[in-house]
């Protein structure tokens, strides 16, 4: 006898059954992103708190963007997000490059080496800050005697987590350290997606190793590496796990990215409705920034 759910599912067309399937996604997707972006522009445009959840909640039209836009801390912070974003992006970028060419060679060995280089990537935010928290350690940490060893300073003589001018470059150093691989994979993905007969017809026409690596590789490897890029610069403007582990956004606010001072101004001065507004104008930045980007890639790619 044939069961009365597999004849009702029998009777449905193919685009019923495909909404049947994706619909538990869409559910999830409305319940988990959706519904919260639209209570949060909610919250923008009132003076609620979180922790005065009876209080009574007064709509202050755009009173909060207004502050936001000429708070000078705000624009310091955001200053602070683009240092980060643009020399962690430059150095992941460049070493992620050469790495994936290096590893494009194939020498004996690469695939160990490919596994040892995507260690750090694999590791947990929280592990990799406490790790290095320790590496940087004035006294006792291995960071400090390295650079004593090619520098001959004496290594308690500074203070990577401590000092204002070295802890930005402190966070910078980590988060190239753990995310270059990431960036070396899509490069190397974009490497091994190049056809060989063109580099054996650059070849025929005596083209030198220096020039096909320019008319050739760069150019064909363009897309991919403005796709890492664009995953990256969209990470790390919202980096907040690695800041907040080693230092908190100081000494002072030296290092308080965006991220940063909307946790303090959510969970420290219980500024909700405020803080909703600082969340929305980096959402709106972000996703700007990213369309403008992605149609300059669109643009790349079909070339």
């Amino acid at each position: 006898m044939v069961n009365p759910l597999a004849r009702r599912v029998r009777g449905l067309s193919d685009r019923a059954i495909a909404w049947l399937f994706i619909s538990p996604t869409i559910v999830l997707l409305l319940a988990i992103n959706i519904f919260p972006l639209i209570w949060t522009i909610q919250l923008s445009f009132t003076n609620y708190r979180a922790n005065r959840p009876n209080a009574e909640v007064e709509n202050v039209g755009f009173r909060n963007y207004e502050r936001l836009l000429t708070d000078e801390d705000v624009w310091i912070a955001m200053q602070t997000t683009a240092e980060f974003v643009f020399w962690t992006i430059l150095l992941q970028t460049v070493i992620g490059f050469v790495l994936a060419w290096l590893i494009d060679r194939k020498f004996r060995g690469h695939a160990f080496w490919t596994t040892v280089i995507l260690i750090p990537m694999m590791l947990s935010p929280a592990v990799v800050g406490n790790f290095w928290r320790f590496l940087y350690q004035p006294q006792i940490g291995l960071f400090n005697y390295i650079v004593s060893f090619f520098t001959g300073i004496e290594p308690s003589s500074f203070e990577m987590l401590g000092s204002v001018t070295l802890a930005p470059w402190a966070i910078v150093i980590v988060d190239t350290w753990m995310w270059t691989p990431y960036v070396m994979l899509i490069c190397l993905a974009g490497l091994r997606s190049i056809p060989d007969y063109i580099y054996e017809a650059a070849e025929v026409d005596r083209a030198s190793p220096w020039r096909q690596f320019w008319s050739i590789t760069v150019p064909m490897c363009l897309p991919f590496i403005m796709l890492a890029v664009l995953f990256r610069g969209i990470e790390n403007f919202k980096m907040f796990d690695m800041v907040n582990l080693l230092t908190g956004g100081g000494p002072g606010s030296i290092t308080e990215v965006a991220s940063i001072t909307l946790k303090r101004e959510a969970f420290e001065s219980w500024r909700t409705g405020p803080s909703s507004a600082f969340a929305i104008v980096l959402f709106v930045a972000v996703f700007g920034l990213a369309n403008i980007y992605v149609k300059a890639l669109n643009r790349v790619k079909q070339r």
